[in-house]
C-alpha cells in the first residue's frame, strides 16, 4: 500500500465527535448519564460526589442481575431518590426496555412526584436522541401514559404506588420501594408494623419471575425494626450499602462488589461538596439523639446509649432478705399470647431496698402459647414465694381485661393485682430510666443479664421492649408511681 493510498484511506474514516463520545459514555455509565441529563430533572447545580458513584454501580448491577436484592441506606437530602426512581429506570431502558418496574413509597404523592419527573427525562431531548443511537423504536404509548403508571411499545412499563396502596394483579421485574416508613410517624409501633406486614403480605409475590427479578429498598433508618432491620433479620442474601453522613470506623456495607466506604477519618462528611462539618453540624443540632443516629448515621440507637445509660448499672451476687435490708419485692408481667414469635411475654422481680436502691432479682421470658404463659406465671409465683406481690399488665379494652382476669385467677393465693395500662412505654419508663442514670439500679448476676441490658440500649427503638416495660412496671409499683414525671425529655 502507498502512502498516497493510505493518506486517502484515512480521510475517509469518521472519528466520533464529542456528542457521539458523550452518548456512549452516558449509555455505559449511570453516573455519566445522571451527569449528563441532571438539568432535565432538576434546575440546581450537579453537585457530584463519592456516594452517588457507589449508588450507581450497585444500580447498575441489579440492571445486569448480578444483585437481585439490594437495601441501601442513606441520609435524607443526599440524591437518593432522584438517582434510584428517576434516572435508573430510564437508563435501565435504553438498555432493556422491556424493563417492568414498580416503585412505591409512603406517600403516593412522592411516588407520583418522581414517576413524572421520570417521564419528563423520557421525553426530553437528550434522552430522545440517546434513543435514536440505542432504542430507535421506542416510544410511550399514548394509551397508557399517566402520572402513575406509563408503558413504552417494547413491553416495559413503570408504575407509582404507595405503601399499602392497592396492588390488584400488578407486578413488576424490579420492585423499588423508597423511604417506606414516614419519618414523623416512624415511632408509632402500629403503623411501623403495618409498614412490614405490607411488605411480608403484599410485595413478597409480585415479582413477574421471581426466578429473577429484583427488589431494591432504599431509606433512612428510624428504628431497629423498620424494614432494613425487619428484612436482614431474616435474610443473609441482601447486599447492604450502608453509607452513614458521617464516618465510622467501621464497615457496615456487605457487598458482592467489595465496596467498601473510603472515608478513613473519622466523623467525615458522607458528601462535604454538599453538607460539610459546617451543614451537617448545623442539621445533628436539630435533631435528637435518636434522629441523628438513625436518619444521619443509620444505626438507630445513639452510640452512647438511648433513655437507658447502661453502664450505670451496677452488678451483685446475692441481696440480703432480711426485714433490715430488704424493704418490699414485686414480680411484674408484660404479657405476649404469640407461641414461637411475635413479642416476648416477661416477668422481672424487682426489690426495694431499705437503702433506697433497687436490684433487678430475676427474668423469666418466652414466646409462649397463652396456656403455657400462664403455667410459667403459676410456677414463677410459687418459686418466688408468697412475700412478691404480683402485677399482671391489662391493656385497654375487652380483651385485654379478660386476659388478666385470667391471670388473677390462676394465681388464687397470691397477692397479685391487674396494672390498667395508661400512657405511652416511655413516658411509664421515664422514672425507672432516672433511677438507672442515677446508679441506683443493680442487677443479680444471671445468665438473662446480657439480654436485658441489650433491650435497655435499644430501648425505645428496639425490636423488643417487654423486659424493660415489665421492669418499669416493677419501680412503679414499688414506688407506687401515680403521675409520671421523668427527667427523660422526648423532644427527639
Amino acid at each position: 500500500m502507498t502512502t498516497a493510498t493510505s493518506t486517502a484511506d484515512l480521510k475517509k474514516v469518521q472519528l466520533p465527535t464529542m456528542e457521539d463520545l458523550d452518548g456512549e459514555l452516558a449509555y455505559r455509565s449511570l453516573n455519566h448519564f445522571i451527569k449528563q441529563t441532571w438539568a432535565q430533572v432538576d434546575p440546581s447545580e450537579y453537585v457530584p460526589g463519592w456516594h452517588i458513584d457507589a449508588i450507581c454501580e450497585h444500580l447498575e448491577a441489579v440492571s445486569r442481575r448480578e444483585i437481585t436484592r439490594l437495601i441501601i441506606n442513606i441520609p435524607p437530602r443526599h440524591m437518593k431518590s432522584l438517582a434510584v426512581a428517576a434516572f435508573w429506570p430510564a437508563w435501565t431502558w435504553l438498555h432493556n426496555p422491556a424493563e417492568q418496574w414498580l416503585f412505591a413509597s409512603y406517600a403516593e404523592s412522592l411516588s407520583i412526584r418522581d414517576s413524572v419527573k421520570c417521564r419528563r427525562l423520557i421525553q426530553s431531548t437528550p434522552f430522545q436522541d440517546l434513543l435514536s443511537r440505542y432504542q430507535p423504536d421506542f416510544v410511550l404509548t399514548g394509551d397508557q401514559n399517566t402520572k402513575t403508571r406509563y408503558e413504552n411499545n417494547l413491553g416495559g412499563y413503570r408504575l407509582a404506588t404507595s405503601v399499602g396502596g392497592a396492588l390488584t394483579g400488578e407486578g413488576g421485574g424490579i420492585i423499588c420501594v423508597d423511604d417506606p416508613h414516614n419519618v414523623v410517624e416512624g415511632e408509632s409501633e402500629t403503623i411501623r408494623k403495618g409498614v412490614l406486614e405490607w411488605w411480608d403480605y403484599a410485595m413478597s409475590t409480585r415479582l413477574n419471575d421471581p426466578r429473577t427479578g429484583a427488589y431494591v429498598i432504599i431509606m433512612q433508618r428510624l428504628h431497629e425494626d423498620d424494614l432494613t432491620g425487619h428484612i436482614l433479620a431474616k435474610n443473609n442474601d441482601y447486599c447492604h450499602l450502608c453509607l452513614p453522613a458521617r464516618y465510622e470506623n467501621e464497615n457496615r456495607t456487605v457487598s458482592p462488589l467489595g465496596f467498601k466506604d473510603p472515608r478513613t477519618k473519622i466523623d467525615e462528611p458522607l458528601w462535604p461538596e454538599r453538607y460539610g462539618d459546617k451543614e451537617l453540624s448545623a442539621i445533628e443540632g436539630s435533631l435528637g439523639s435518636y434522629a441523628r443516629a438513625g436518619q444521619l448515621q443509620q444505626r438507630p440507637t445513639p452510640r452512647e446509649g438511648g433513655m437507658f445509660p447502661v453502664e450505670s448499672l451496677r452488678f451483685v451476687k446475692a441481696i440480703n432478705k432480711s426485714i433490715h435490708s430488704l424493704e418490699k419485692s414485686v414480680r411484674a408481667w408484660d404479657k405476649a399470647g404469640t407461641k414461637d414469635g411475635g413479642a416476648f411475654t416477661a416477668g422481672v422481680l424487682m426489690h426495694k431496698m431499705k437503702d433506697g436502691s433497687f436490684v433487678v432479682g430475676d427474668v423469666v421470658r418466652g414466646q409462649w402459647s397463652a396456656g403455657k404463659r400462664e403455667a410459667m406465671i403459676r410456677q414463677t409465683a410459687q418459686l418466688d414465694g408468697p412475700d412478691v406481690k404480683i402485677w399482671v399488665e391489662q391493656e385497654p379494652g375487652s380483651g385485654g381485661k379478660e386476659s388478666a382476669e385470667s391471670s388473677i385467677a390462676g394465681l388464687a393465693g397470691y397477692d397479685v393485682h391487674a396494672d390498667r395500662v395508661t400512657g405511652d412505654k416511655v413516658t411509664r419508663a421515664e422514672p425507672y430510666s432516672a433511677q438507672v442514670e442515677g446508679g441506683n439500679v443493680k442487677l443479680i448476676v444471671g445468665e438473662w443479664n446480657k439480654k436485658f441490658i441489650d433491650e435497655h440500649k435499644l430501648f425505645p427503638n428496639g425490636k423488643y421492649l417487654d423486659q424493660v416495660d415489665a421492669a418499669s412496671m416493677a419501680l412503679n409499683k414499688l414506688c407506687a408511681v401515680q403521675k409520671i414525671a421523668g427527667t427523660w425529655g422526648r423532644g427527639r
